[in-house]
């Protein structure tokens, strides 16, 4: 099985600047050892079950609730039997469309 949380939280009354205490978010996932993946908007793990890839998300979330007076999180899920390597797969799929041919 393989299970993409793809995750967004931000610090609320902490100030206009932000990035130091996402980092800390960033820093809890990419020290659990799962695969991950960060970009403007979201960080997105990936692991092996549920509870695996929430484990780290709670973590992450905790760490930035514990240097700011509150938080806001969005979490997206795709949970999927019988895959693995999705982060990867998902974004290779369409760069391989985009390198095809386009159809008319």
């Amino acid at each position: 099985m393989s299970v993409l949380v793809a995750f967004s939280v931000t610090p609320l009354g902490a100030g206009p600047e932000v990035g130091a205490l996402v980092a800390e978010a960033v820093r809890v996932v990419r020290a659990s050892g799962l695969p991950n993946r960060t970009d403007a908007m979201f960080t997105t793990v990936e692991g092996e079950t549920w509870d695996e890839a929430m484990a780290v998300v709670r973590a992450a979330v905790e760490a930035v609730h514990a240097k700011s007076p509150r938080t806001s999180t969005v979490i997206k899920v795709d949970w999927r039997d019988g895959v693995t390597g999705a982060l990867d797969a998902k974004v290779a799929a369409v760069e391989r469309h985009l390198a095809a041919e386009p159809s008319s």
